[in-house]
């Protein structure tokens, strides 16, 4: 694509900035109050539902697309099933920051999005493991693209409990998956991402600690369908799709932290369902790190995933899976820390 069309595009970006942010002071001016409880990080009432900003940047950015861009089209059901499914659990989360719905209807809604994902056919065929090569997966596939999109989605919404700290991760991240997605000829990918990032981009600066407003499950649970989604479309850049593994990498901080919480509350008896305060982040604030430096750690470790992408792109097929390697290394030394702080402050588990 040549420099000049890349530059239009940044500058057509633009105005989604600027909607995003005119939709957030929207939010601001008149709030989804968010009063604080046992569980909470903030300690004063808070606007939440901000995400309603970066949503619809990207559904006008989308919609444009669909109009007028055909470099960046994939087939029709899948784009159309896409951003539908998209809008239902951004509304499905906004209803959520309203209302409060119950676990087991956001499961619901959450599976029907998926659903909607998969038989629009955005689903993996094989994968390539080392030692193995590339594994046909069969039905297989199919649900790990449920267990996948669904996993997803709940990661980053349980992940969104401290000022800045998705927002940021997300606008790295997607900023990362546009110049890949464009340096490998995935226009679609590369359109949605680099909406995803100038939708969040406007948003961050109000979440900003002090946070004027929170993204809502509107935000969380839409960008972790969105990501989970453009997962899935990545895996056709290469015959083995392995590049699936993309996006996993990139937010890699967001899943693994989510990942190990519920492992933990499985392997100690508690409910995994309940209500908590115990994510490695929520740990490492309540033992005295500054949230600035919580939030900043994850924006660097997503830089880092980004870095480990660009590798990622240039081994062997059969050698990407272990490009993770690095990235669980660094995860592992920051539990590692965490747990030195909680015992210096005197906290455990279940404090």
């Amino acid at each position: 694509m040549p420099a000049s069309l890349i530059l239009n595009h940044l500058l057509l970006v633009l105005p989604l900035v600027g909607l995003s942010a005119l939709v957030v002071m929207a939010m601001i001016r008149w709030p989804i109050l968010d009063v604080p409880n046992a569980r909470s990080a903030h300690t004063v009432v808070t606007p939440r539902g901000g995400g309603l900003g970066p949503v619809l940047a990207f559904v006008v950015g989308m919609v444009a697309l669909y109009q007028m861009a055909d470099f960046a089209r994939i087939a029709e059901r899948q784009f159309i099933g896409v951003i539908l499914a998209a809008i239902a659990i951004a509304a499905v989360g906004l209803l959520d920051d309203m209302r409060d719905l119950s676990a087991r209807l956001r499961l619901v809604c959450q599976f029907g999005a998926a659903m909607v994902a998969v038989l629009s056919g955005l689903v993996l065929h094989r994968l390539s493991l080392p030692g193995i090569g590339v594994v046909e997966l069969g039905f297989l596939g199919t649900l790990i693209t449920l267990f996948w999109i669904m996993g997803c989605t709940n990661a980053v919404n349980f992940m969104d409990g401290l000022d800045g700290l998705v927002a940021g991760t997300l606008v790295i991240a997607c900023a990362a998956l546009a110049a890949i997605a464009l340096s490998l000829g995935g226009g679609f990918i590369y359109a949605a991402s680099l909406f995803l990032a100038a939708g969040f981009l406007g948003f961050l600066p109000f979440n900003l600690h002090r946070a004027r407003i929170f993204m809502g499950d509107v935000g969380s649970q839409f960008a972790g369908f969105m990501l989970a989604v453009l997962a899935v479309a990545a895996a056709g850049f290469e015959q083995s799709q392995v590049s699936f593994l993309i996006v996993p990498l990139l937010v890699f901080g967001l899943l693994f932290d989510a990942g190990f919480t519920l492992l933990r509350r499985a392997l100690m008896g508690e409910r995994v369902g309940a209500a908590h305060r115990s994510h490695l982040y929520q740990m490492a604030q309540r033992a005295g790190v500054p949230v600035r430096v919580v939030a900043g750690m994850h924006w660097g470790f997503t830089l880092f995933h980004a870095a480990l992408a660009v590798w990622f792109l240039n081994v062997p097929a059969e050698v990407k899976p272990l490009v993770g390697a690095p990235a669980l290394a660094v995860q592992l030394l920051w539990a590692g820390y965490v747990l030195h702080r909680m015992r210096r402050a005197g906290l455990g588990w279940r404090s």
